[in-house]
């Protein structure tokens, strides 16, 4: 029965996204992109992520920094329906089920740093930051699988003679994940308009899950124990505690050209192979992939980015980017990525505008779209198309220094999930139950940074 119940878990190699971007890429690497989003063809600091190659027209020699950070909060919701199995007068029957389940998932601090130096047609550059998840997720009441797996199995194992309404079943989910980056690169000005860029990441997973499944009987039917398998109230009783540790390296090059009033930023970042290893603390479930030193795929895709900025006045600049993540072609567990309909694409547009020497403001909007299907997603790893909406401003308090502060919103569309076999069964005396889940998101980001030029 454990392997029965637990068999779903297996998706819990999961990205925890707290950020924009693909599954496993963060693109939010600097207040900058919170407050205009459209950031693939700066010439500014924050280009050592998003433009690297544009560092070549940063401004005069010297060294310049920026020390970032972020507050990201989310919510994860799923509405569970679908049918169970139940005794009806002696005869087996079916009735419905239903229940919200909420997870929450906060990253209270999330810092970065972006450093450049510049000498001559030479840039050299490097960064740290969280490139993907950075955060927890927990479900405090678990996970619709767990219900549904658990009261099948249950009314199976025990002779059809305990059924949902005779037992409670409680369950429990937390889930870490960090991915953290160091990068470092140089940027060559090839002419007066034209520079390139190479360079690298090293990418370090941390991640965790603990979660648990018990099913104990009601007082009201506490009785029923001795004629159980088990001889007691408890029905199941089952856990799983791991961390996850893994790394890769990114390869990275791109492209800027510097035309009349148009600035064209190019970036590609190759895919990270990577392999998470299990350190496993327990694992009661009976499923090897938990257990100790098991290594499980987990690529990072490969991304590409184009953008433009058009300066329509000297106080005035807009920019348009493209995004796409070869998610497809990146290894995931059991192969998951197979069952994507396409890679992630995404399509972002920002605006700045100085009102006073001191002050400028931005907005910027992005819509993501992941290519998503019903066989990718899952209760512990899925995924909302989506909009959001970004806006800031940035404080020149001197000539060196200044402050960046904005405000980044997301909202998602909704996702229904149909399974015509939701209980996960194949077995002859029990037939496969239908159900659905509707996924739901939300997600909102604070960011405050400083730059500075020495």
């Amino acid at each position: 029965m454990k392997k029965f119940t637990w068999i779903a878990v297996l998706a819990l190699i999961v990205s925890i996204p707290t950020f924009a971007g693909g599954y496993l890429t963060n693109t939010n690497q600097n207040v900058a992109f919170l407050r205009m989003i459209a950031r693939g063809a700066s010439t500014e600091i924050d280009a050592v992520y998003s433009n690297p190659a544009g560092l070549a027209f940063i401004g005069k020699d010297g060294f310049y920094i920026s020390l970032n950070s972020q507050s990201a909060f989310q919510t994860r919701q799923i509405t569970a329906d679908f049918l169970t199995y139940t005794n009806i007068d002696g005869k087996t029957g079916t009735a419905p089920f239903q229940k919200h389940f909420k997870g929450t998932a906060s990253a209270p601090v999330i810092p970065s740093v972006q450093a450049a130096y510049k000498m001559g047609n030479w840039v050299f550059s490097g960064s740290f930051a969280i490139n993907g998840g950075g955060g927890k997720a927990s479900f405090d009441q678990g996970l619709p699988m767990f219900y549904a797996m658990t009261m099948s199995e249950i009314y199976r194992q025990t002779g059809k003679l305990i059924t949902p309404n005779m037992y409670n079943v409680n369950s429990a989910m937390d889930g870490k994940q960090y991915i953290f980056g160091v990068q470092l690169g140089a940027t060559y000005k090839f002419n007066d308009w034209l520079s390139g860029f190479a360079g690298g990441r090293m990418n370090y997973v941390s991640a965790g899950y603990k979660g648990y499944v018990t099913a104990i009987l009601t007082d009201d039917y506490a009785a029923l124990a001795p004629l159980l398998p088990s001889k007691t109230t408890t029905i199941v009783d089952m856990g799983l505690d791991v961390d996850q540790t893994g790394w890769g390296i990114t390869p990275i090059i791109g492209l800027d050209a510097k035309v009349g009033k148009w600035n064209f930023g190019a970036k590609y970042e190759f895919k990270t192979k990577l392999n998470i290893e299990n350190k496993t603390k327990s694992n009661t479930t009976e499923i090897e992939a938990y257990d100790h030193g098991v290594n499980t795929p987990n690529d990072i895709p490969a991304y590409l980015s184009v953008a433009a900025n058009y300066q329509f006045l000297p106080t005035l600049n807009a920019s348009v980017e493209y995004h796409h993540f070869f998610d497809k072609q990146a290894g995931m567990a059991s192969d998951k990525q197979k069952t994507l309909k396409s890679g992630t694409n995404e399509y972002l547009a920002g605006v700045e505008w100085d009102i006073i020497k001191y002050v400028t403001v931005s907005g910027g909007f992005q819509y993501t779209d992941y290519g998503l299907s019903d066989d990718f997603q899952t209760d512990t790893s899925f995924y909302c198309d989506s909009y959001s909406l970004g806006f800031g401003a940035k404080f020149n308090v001197t000539e060196k220094l200044s402050f960046n502060v904005a405000y980044f919103w997301t909202k998602y569309k909704n996702y229904t999930e149909y399974s015509a076999n939701y209980n996960n069964t194949s077995l002859p005396d029990m037939p496969a139950l239908s159900g659905t889940n509707v996924y739901k998101r939300t997600n909102k980001v604070f960011g405050i940074g400083i730059d500075y030029k020495f």
